[in-house]
């Protein structure tokens, strides 16, 4: 529970982060009179506000300005002062920060290993524990720490720190650190306290400098998390990481083969022992199906998934998602201390607070800096001129009987001086050039003197021009943080949209749905009775009812769900191309009926109608079509007067198909004795229209992202990827892609494709035009060398390159290639054509030619042998 859900009601005015500020109570006297009981309820509302307070602003809720709770702060000040550059036991560091910190040793060693395990502020020495597999660090006693230069440069500044006293009244410790950095949003915090909780979720090194410049800059910007875990995010209801909103982490799981899966980065807040536990527990649970697991993982992770004989790699994919803690929900909830009372901000707020404090700081730096120069410019100003003007050799100051004397003397010589100085001077100044030494009077060098004065004047003028300009002086400090420190920080989670997975759609079939009709029941464990088909226990039923009623009920062990069953079958959400025939008789006398309609979704166990709803209605004919195939019904009327035809045909494919409350169309006025299927026809919705949508990497039916073109039967995609390789694929809406694709298409096997590519064996560029062949495995076009590239991929009749040279041919004429002309159509095997000889700087792809097509080449090269050279007559040498 946080503040925010007390509303003032529940807890008390002083708990809630808008409230009056948190301060200590006043110690009551217990006695033992009488009255003592009547203020019971009272004594305990404050000192539980006391407890509470106390836990809120000194355990668990950072501050805002350097985004510690109070232990961290009091590890690093510690370690500060123990600083000498090498490494200290972290027993020694415990021990040492118990001075600060009065809960024991246990914290301070949880603490000081968590800080550690973020590698950002302390250097660590041997084994502090593996955030990936959840091992604990090896006792404080044998590992080791110190402070990172990154901490050094910018957690510390006695001079612009606020002190106070320690709990114990014997030392000094740090209100906050002067942190001239986001700390707080690189770190990311979590802490539970009385009556709130905080939780701020990591974000990366270099994006927030970038956003602290934009913020100085007054420019819009955008930060979300940033894992050391890696994984990819979906980050669109991040809400500012306000209460409310929600991130969802995804283990990244790439393909290795038809049977095995791998897991190489595993969500946030999860290690691998208990995401495995959570995969084992899923396929006990029969919710997806694995041979076997291993766990290889050291420095980084990798989980080895083995499938059994016939399962499905994407389908597997996406139960894992679904079922296992491969994709955990995150809910963020801003919390900070500002002010000496809880705040709940967004992140965005924050890195502005944060940013508007490392400017304060840097200004109180350089104002800091600048008195220091001002005092030493004076003294030293004082020292010239005392030593210059020989006013140790008057006779007056010679002559002088006492301190006193001497001071007002001194002081009346430098009255001529007085207006050039930029402060009094006052008695302790002469004071101190009273003690001055002759030695140092005697090697005392006038020009070097004036030239230390003038350095010292360089530098003041350098910082008022600073002071003057903080804001384009602040942005110079971030950059110089980033340029220092920031290649060590590079982005971990990918950010991703998406796409929802339906747990009905990937579970594994690891039941059989049974029925028994004279008895009314279903079930998954009526093995004796009749099979209907295989289920998991999450899905639903869906049952047509001799009456036209029918009703959606989960799938359960045994259920009793009445009697004159027509059909039955697992009702898939939201399915549009399943279509329902039926032909229905309204009452016990009246007309017949026929309709097509979808089932997409209802309420469950709720009672819904084909029909009318006339009493003695009753369903004459029902069929189920996956891909809405059109059906041709025989009809049979019983004999009567005046009906010539009593047997006639009827194409259901020639009705719209309407809501499933539709009434209909009049199939007949006259009592029908038999419908029966004559012959069953095509589906009537025509192809299935696929997009692709290059956030989620996902194909979809829902017109989201880039039209591939509609599909039927064996249609495939064609994939062509960024290093040279393509496959083919069905169009499966479960099918997984990387994210290194450059072409997706609705695949077509009488394109002629042209490629140009750099190959690294021999070192120069080729040219090559072929077809696709039809191949579920990723195959390589462009050589099986990995420093091989693919510069062009063109699929036009005649495309046209020019071709600009460089390096010692750069003074060669451009060249303009027409590739069809250059070299015939062979297969994506072969090597193709060498381009030239001479060094290319750029290869650029021209409008292309239109012309009528020629007559193929019969010539083709299965071996990916280059041509020879009385073949390469047409080489550009």
């Amino acid at each position: 529970m946080s503040l925010d859900d007390t509303n003032n009601t529940d807890l008390p005015e002083e708990l809630n982060s808008e409230s009056s500020e948190i301060k200590p109570k006043e110690q009551h006297v217990w006695d033992n009179s009488e009255s003592t009981i009547s203020h019971l309820p009272g004594m305990y509302r404050e000192w539980f506000l006391d407890y509470a307070s106390y836990v809120i602003l000194e355990r668990a809720v950072p501050h805002v300005n350097d985004g510690l709770k109070p232990v961290q702060r009091r590890i690093l000040h510690s370690m500060r002062r123990m600083d000498d550059g090498r490494y200290n036991k972290v027993a020694n560091i415990i021990g040492n920060t118990m001075q600060f910190h009065p809960h024991g040793d246990a914290s301070i060693g949880d603490a000081l290993v968590a800080l550690g395990q973020k590698d950002l502020l302390i250097d660590c020495q041997g084994n502090w524990g593996n955030v990936f597999t959840g091992d604990g660090a090896a006792a404080p006693r044998y590992i080791e720490a110190r402070l990172t230069k990154f901490a050094q440069e910018v957690v510390f500044n006695p001079k612009t720190t606020n002190w106070k006293l320690s709990y114990d009244g014997r030392n000094n410790e740090p209100v906050t650190l002067p942190v001239k950095f986001p700390l707080l949003l690189t770190q990311g915090v979590e802490g539970i306290a009385v009556g709130l909780a905080s939780k701020l979720l990591p974000h990366n090194f270099n994006e927030l400098i970038d956003a602290s410049i934009n913020i100085l800059k007054d420019q819009p910007f955008e930060i979300l998390p940033d894992f050391h875990t890696g994984g990819m995010m979906d980050a669109s209801r991040y809400n500012d990481g306000l209460r409310g909103g929600a991130v969802k982490v995804r283990a990244k799981i790439t393909k290795v083969d038809s049977k095995s899966l791998i897991i190489s980065d595993i969500p946030f807040g999860k290690n691998t022992t208990s995401l495995i536990e959570s995969i084992l527990k899923a396929n006990d649970k029969g919710k997806i199906k694995i041979k076997k697991i291993d766990d290889n993982t050291a420095e980084n992770v990798e989980i080895m998934i083995y499938l059994p004989t016939g399962a499905s790699p994407d389908k597997t994919i996406d139960a894992l998602y679904a079922f296992t803690d491969c994709e955990v929900s995150i809910s963020p909830n801003a919390c900070v201390i500002r002010d000496n009372k809880p705040h709940f901000i967004g992140v965005s707020t924050i890195l502005r607070e944060n940013t508007d404090n490392t400017v304060k700081l840097l200004t109180s730096e350089l104002e800091i800096r600048r008195n220091e120069l001002e005092e030493m410019w004076h003294k030293s100003s004082l020292e010239r001129i005392f030593i210059e003007e020989g006013m140790y050799k008057e006779k007056g100051y010679e002559d002088a009987g006492s301190k006193e004397t001497a001071v007002k003397f001194l002081d009346k010589c430098f009255d001529p001086f007085k207006p050039k100085f930029r402060r009094e001077i006052t008695l302790d100044d002469i004071e101190t050039l009273l003690e001055t030494r002759m030695g140092r009077i005697l090697k005392f060098n006038v020009q070097k003197a004036e030239e230390y004065i003038v350095t010292l004047e360089e530098e003041m003028e350098q910082i008022d021009y600073h002071l003057a300009n903080i804001i384009p002086y602040s942005i110079d400090y971030y950059k110089r943080i980033k340029k220092q420190f920031g290649k060590n920080f590079p982005r971990k989670t990918e950010i991703r949209s998406f796409a929802s997975i339906e747990a009905s759609k990937v579970v594994v079939k690891n039941e059989k749905l049974y029925i028994n009709r004279e008895d009314g029941f279903i079930g998954t464990s009526l093995r004796k009775d009749e099979y209907v088909c295989d289920c998991s226990d999450i899905d639903d039923a869906i049952i047509f009812y001799k009456d036209g009623k029918y009703l959606i009920t989960k799938v359960t062990d045994k259920a009793f769900v009445g009697k004159n069953i027509m059909h039955i079958t697992i009702f898939k959400k939201n399915d549009k191309r399943t279509i329902y025939n039926a032909v229905y008789r309204d009452g016990k006398a009246g007309n017949v009926y026929m309709k097509r309609f979808a089932v997409t979704g209802i309420t469950r166990d709720k009672e819904y109608h084909i029909t009318k709803e006339t009493p003695g209605s009753k369903l004459m004919y029902f069929s189920a079509n996956p891909n809405g195939e059109s059906e041709i019904l025989k009809v049979v009327l019983r004999p009567k007067a005046r009906i010539r035809n009593l047997i006639f045909d009827v194409n259901m494919g020639d009705l719209a198909i309407k809501g499933r409350g539709a009434m209909g169309n009049i199939l007949t006025k006259y009592e029908v004795k038999t419908i029966a299927l004559k012959k069953k026809g095509e589906s009537t919705l025509g192809g299935r229209k696929i997009w692709f949508e290059h956030e989620t990497l996902r194909l979809n039916a829902d017109g989201r992202g880039q039209f591939l073109g509609e599909f039927h039967g064996g249609d495939q995609v064609l994939v062509i990827t960024k290093d040279g390789k393509y496959n083919l694929t069905t169009y499966d809406l479960s099918n997984h892609f990387e994210d290194n694709i450059l072409i997706i298409e609705k695949f077509k096997n009488d394109i002629v494709w042209s490629a140009v590519y750099f190959d690294a064996d021999q070192d120069f560029y080729y040219i090559k035009r072929f077809q696709f062949e039809n191949s579920n495995k990723q195959q390589s076009f462009i050589g099986d060398n990995a420093k091989s590239r693919l510069v062009k991929i063109m699929h036009v009749d005649y495309p046209r390159l020019e071709v600009k040279f460089g390096g010692d041919d750069k003074l060669r004429e451009k060249l303009i290639v027409e590739v069809a002309e250059f070299i015939g159509v062979k297969s994506w095997k072969a090597k193709g054509k060498r381009l030239t000889t001479y060094q290319i700087s750029k290869i650029h792809e021209l409008e292309p030619i239109i012309k009528d097509e020629p007559m193929p080449e019969n010539e083709s090269s299965e071996t990916g042998e280059e041509e020879d050279d009385d073949k390469n007559q047409m080489s550009l040498f």
